[in-house]
């Protein structure tokens, strides 16, 4: 093992299941906090379901809970509040939380292995510089900790990184136990739909059918010719329902020009989906196999928070990705109301033709407007790098080029 990952020789001696022996189903957390109202209830989520599976009354600034739970250890979240909670790695025996000396979001957890490992894992993410570094330190804690939960875990999150090849490779590292885990039928699940990768911009989408609200399988390669937003949502989201108001007008405004919404739900309740699609009034198409944070096009295109979504346009290739209602009724405008055109490049004496429907990038990756990037190229100082079989084009400072319309 290299250094780097050697967190703690007492944290790794007990690194799979620090309660091997122990039968009990149940767990307790004795807690101590500040500054909290007398009759404060704090709820234990659940996050892999979303759903609350205990709740307590804080007196005095403590708390007692007595919880039964069927795997460990396991991730769960104490609310004090709706913005502000604790994760804690929770293990079959008796475990103290203290927030008297800190915010209640870094209270010190004690009795639970796991979370002390969880805890050093966090801090040494961020002594890392880079979001490379920390995928990089990622694959080297699962590779040299196949037994490890928290493996398990943190693979089940970063499958939609890593990719099938190299997920499939760590998942057949695990114990029996670990790959029997609720974290380890998340990765058997990813690795059993067999797609190559996660589609990225500039790339075609990848297809898959789920059923709708009234029970009819839908696939979204039924609006291939259209541009489609694939937009990942659930009722609990308070993000994704203040955004549906200003979604609805973008909608409305295109419905009757090539374009519709594909939304796809990550609840789990049917009844909770349904009652927010009609109270938020939206009428565009609806899918979800009720299956949470699994769902399997959230897996598919490597969706770890919502709301999020996906712009694909007429050819069934992604433009662009995370959009809110502004940025994309900018995009539609263009994309919908303007006639093809062909872009002629002069560039150190030679004509080149390029295509509007070219997906035009920065040099910084960011996605740029047809407007944009005949901004930038008429401003003569970018030069057009072309990938054709992606449809990429990234402008880079360069010599200078001549644009004809």
């Amino acid at each position: 093992m290299k250094k780097r990952l050697v967190i703690s020789l007492f944290l790794i001696s007990f690194i799979t299941y620090s309660c091997i022996g122990q039968n009990d189903n149940k767990f307790s957390i004795n807690g101590k906090t500040k500054d909290l109202d007398n009759g404060t209830i704090l709820l234990l989520q659940n996050p892999l379901s979303n759903k609350f599976i205990d709740s307590v009354k804080a007196t005095g600034n403590t708390f007692i809970l007595n919880t039964r739970l069927t795997d460990f250890p396991a991730k769960l979240i104490l609310w004090k509040d709706s913005s502000t909670g604790k994760t804690i790695w929770v293990e079959n025996k008796n475990m103290t939380f203290d927030s008297s000396n800190s915010s209640f979001e870094n209270a010190v957890i004690n009795g639970s292995i796991a979370d002390s490992l969880a805890t050093s894992l966090k801090n040494k993410y961020k002594e890392l510089k880079s979001y490379e570094e920390i995928v990089s330190y990622e694959l080297e804690f699962i590779e040299n900790n196949p037994n490890n939960i928290l493996s398990a875990h943190n693979l089940s999150i970063m499958v939609k990184v890593f990719g099938q090849k190299e997920s499939e490779k760590l998942f057949n590292t695990f114990s029996a136990k670990n790959r029997q885990s609720q974290y380890g039928r998340i990765v058997s699940d990813f690795l059993d739909l067999k797609f190559a990768k996660t589609p990225n911009i500039g790339e075609k989408y990848v297809d898959f059918s789920t059923d709708n609200q009234n029970g009819e399988q839908k696939k979204l390669s039924e609006l291939d010719g259209k541009y489609v937003l694939l937009e990942f949502w659930a009722s609990w989201c308070v993000p994704c329902r203040n955004e549906n108001p200003k979604l609805t007008k973008v909608y409305n405004k295109y419905k009757t020009s090539d374009f519709e919404i594909f939304a796809v739900s990550l609840n789990v309740n049917k009844e909770n989906w349904i009652k927010a699609i009609k109270k938020d009034i939206l009428n565009w198409k609806h899918v979800g196999d009720l299956e949470g944070q699994n769902n399997k096009a959230s897996l598919i295109y490597a969706v770890n928070s919502i709301p999020d979504n996906i712009l694909i346009d007429k050819n069934g290739v992604i433009i662009a990705r995370n959009l809110r209602s502004d940025k994309l009724d900018k995009l539609l405008s263009e994309s919908l109301s303007s006639k093809p055109n062909t872009l002629k490049i002069m560039n150190n004496g030679k004509h080149i033709r390029i295509s509007d429907s070219i997906i035009w990038k920065d040099e910084n990756g960011n996605i740029l407007t047809n407007l944009e990037a005949i901004k930038l190229l008429q401003n003569g100082k970018y030069i057009p790098h072309l990938d054709e079989k992606k449809n990429i084009g990234v402008l880079k400072k360069g010599f200078e080029i001549v644009l004809r319309l």
